[in-house]
């Protein structure tokens, strides 16, 4: 599997709308002594289990929306630790977080799909004597939501799926899915398959899954945007989510901690003996197999989309947080450093399961650790 794909990006114009984003303004010990870098230079205030160092101001960052609900959780802690900082990441999904971090208005950018070769020589402006790395921080299952009345278990295979998504299967009581499902109750509906409008990293994920383990059904190359035939589409995780849960026949791909408040997913049948459920268990079991493939202090994951493993999850993503290994603006990097280090901390990540996400593996995470300690 190639770990760069041309992706079709219309590099957005225009200063980054922060006014949406989760503003959270910190609360706690007055003491903002320390050098964040970690050398020494001052004493460093521990609030909590919490380094806040010399972390000041605002800080700027947007992209995934897969990981809104993780970050939310991060910046409450965060928020509770350390007084005067102000923690703004805005949901626009990873397409234009990666274009508002390239243009220079974030700290750092989030994306569900590391960075293509054209986008790490583009950061070099941005990233002074240096470049954008990426630092897997937040993994999970993408899982499959959907909507019909009288099925509560549904399973689905990978070219099924394709076929369902690039409309080449439009009712629920098709043929190929009633093999899958020979106990289930399969209405005469038509099937509303939704996908994600803008540049996403999680379609980026779920269409290399389906060319992976489906490439005679699905023919497109993967990519941030959707390129298949048909459908309809809506903004966000939120708003697939939404879209699923208020239309009847519905069907789509989410993070797992969007598919919640009583929404149905699908099990995906694999090489294994039973298929296997959205989970974050069954998601790390599969991100525990990831390589990693960036080179320097490049932290870029090669994922196995068709495990073979059993309870093995096949659609799962990564998050990624992008940042400049050198280079980074002085005003906002010991901010940075801070709050990505509080992230990948062993507290920081303890926090992802009861959101939904699986946190990265230790072998993974502690390379993270090392690489945020040395950014300049």
């Amino acid at each position: 599997m190639k770990l760069q794909r041309k992706n079709r990006r219309a590099l957005a114009l225009g200063a980054l709308a922060v006014s949406g984003a989760l503003a959270l303004t910190a609360c706690g010990s007055d003491d903002t002594g320390g050098n964040a870098s970690g050398d020494g230079a001052s004493a460093t205030t521990q609030a909590g289990n919490i380094d806040c160092g010399d972390a000041k101001g605002q800080l700027a960052a947007s992209g995934s929306s897969a990981q809104k609900n993780a970050i939310d959780a991060w910046v409450k802690q965060y928020a509770a630790a350390c007084k005067g900082v102000q923690v703004n990441y805005n949901p626009t999904g990873s397409g234009a977080g990666i274009t508002a971090f390239l243009q220079g208005q974030t700290a750092f950018a989030g994306s569900d799909s590391a960075m293509d070769a054209e986008e790490i020589k583009q950061s070099q402006k941005i990233c002074k004597d240096g470049q954008a790395i990426d630092l897997p921080m937040v993994g999970g299952p993408i899982a499959v939501g959907f909507n019909v009345e009288g099925v509560d278990e549904l399973v689905l295979d990978a070219p099924t799926l394709a076929k369902i998504f690039d409309s080449k299967i439009t009712n629920w009581n098709d043929a190929a899915i009633a093999k899958l499902n020979p106990d289930a109750k399969l209405p005469d509906l038509k099937i509303q398959a939704f996908h994600r409008s803008d540049e996403s990293g999680t379609t980026d994920n779920f269409t290399t899954y389906l060319q992976a383990a489906a490439p005679k059904e699905w023919t497109y190359e993967p990519s941030k945007s959707w390129e298949a035939k048909g459908g309809q589409s809506a903004q966000g995780s939120s708003g697939v989510a939404q879209q699923v849960k208020q239309t009847a026949g519905a069907i789509s791909y989410m993070e797992l901690s969007y598919a919640k408040d009583g929404m149905k997913t699908v099990s995906v049948k694999t090489e294994a003996a039973e298929p296997v459920a959205a989970t974050v268990e069954n998601a790390t079991a599969a991100i525990g197999a990831a390589k990693v493939v960036g080179t320097g202090k490049d932290l870029a994951l090669e994922l196995d989309y068709t495990p073979s493993a059993e309870g093995a999850y096949p659609i799962v993503l990564v998050t990624y947080e992008i940042v400049c290994d050198k280079g980074n603006k002085a005003e906002t990097l010991p901010t940075t450093k801070s709050f990505l280090n509080y992230m990948a901390s062993e507290d920081g990540q303890s926090l992802l399961a009861d959101a939904g996400y699986a946190p990265m593996p230790q072998e993974i995470i502690t390379k993270v650790r090392e690489t945020i300690s040395s950014l300049a």
